[in-house]
């Protein structure tokens, strides 16, 4: 995997939550997804959602995510890592192994790191653990090892939202508190908490002002629907450890920038929030 090309100084805003997917077949868990965040209709297949980004000024962080409860198709993590190769200025490849698979996830994990990964992608509500299990831990030895950051799904789920039985989804593995265990035990290990973690919102802060290796990404909420508490963390105390993402293709990059605009951050916290956050966590810095 050749070093990333993205120039850093030209794009306008780095999105470290970007969902390589295949809706077809669209299944209930799918529409009812959409009916919740209000989907629009945008390109999922790679090098679509390269130029997409591209043409917006934008990198990516892009990444599937591996589980199966959902029944989606699961964008092989091979595929990522190619569409990176071919769109290094704007994509910045994340892979995903459910760490809960044993000796066959590390010896993946391991495999992944080697051909290029530049960080991985948890997803506990959906592969069914909770994060600070001692069986997750030599997965989080090999990323630390590597410098490799996790960014690991919080908080409410918009998957299975509104289906019967949550369509198996157990809110209780969003709860982020898991992972101030991970922090402590893999100091070295940056953790990004993926969304606002509602309704453990107050838990995520604390714990990202608390370690030096915890950040959280402001994916898969539209910032109109900010809680007061999030934004004036946000702006002051957290203005160096927030991150943009969208949670596209289900928020759009257009619509999250859109609404972050109305936001009262000052105009020199808003660059951090964008771009030069997530370039210090990936490395793009000189």
């Amino acid at each position: 995997m050749p070093a990333s090309a993205i120039d850093v100084d030209a794009v306008v805003a780095i999105d470290v939550h970007v969902h390589a997917h295949e809706y077809d077949p669209p299944s209930d868990m799918t529409r009812a997804a959409a009916r919740y965040f209000g989907s629009e209709d945008v390109p999922t297949d790679l090098d679509a959602l390269a130029a997409y980004y591209r043409e917006r000024r934008l990198a990516a962080v892009v990444f599937s995510v591996d589980e199966r409860l959902s029944g989606r198709a699961v964008v092989p993590n091979d595929a990522v890592l190619a569409a990176a190769v071919r769109h290094p200025d704007v994509l910045i490849p994340f892979a995903s192994v459910d760490p809960m698979r044993g000796a066959p996830a590390l010896a993946e994990t391991d495999r992944l790191i080697a051909a290029g990964a530049r960080g991985f992608k948890l997803h506990p509500p959906l592969m069914g653990f909770t994060p600070n299990d001692p069986a997750v831990y030599p997965f989080y030895e090999r990323l630390e090892a590597a410098r490799l950051p996790v960014l690991v799904h919080t908080g409410h789920s918009g998957i299975g939202t509104g289906v019967r039985g949550g369509a198996g989804v157990r809110l209780k593995y969003g709860n982020p508190l898991p992972l101030d265990d991970v922090a402590v035990d893999f100091p070295d290990l940056p953790i990004v908490l993926a969304h606002p973690s509602f309704p453990w919102q107050d838990e995520a802060i604390s714990m990202s002002l608390h370690k030096p290796n915890v950040f959280i990404d402001l994916s898969g909420w539209s910032p109109k629907y900010f809680s007061p508490t999030l934004v004036r963390y946000a702006e002051t105390l957290l203005r160096e450890k927030v991150l943009f993402g969208s949670d596209f293709p289900l928020i759009t990059p257009d619509r999250w920038l859109r609404d972050f605009a109305a936001l009262p951050f000052r105009d020199e916290v808003r660059p951090l929030v964008l771009k030069w956050n997530a370039a210090r966590l990936l490395g793009l810095t000189r």
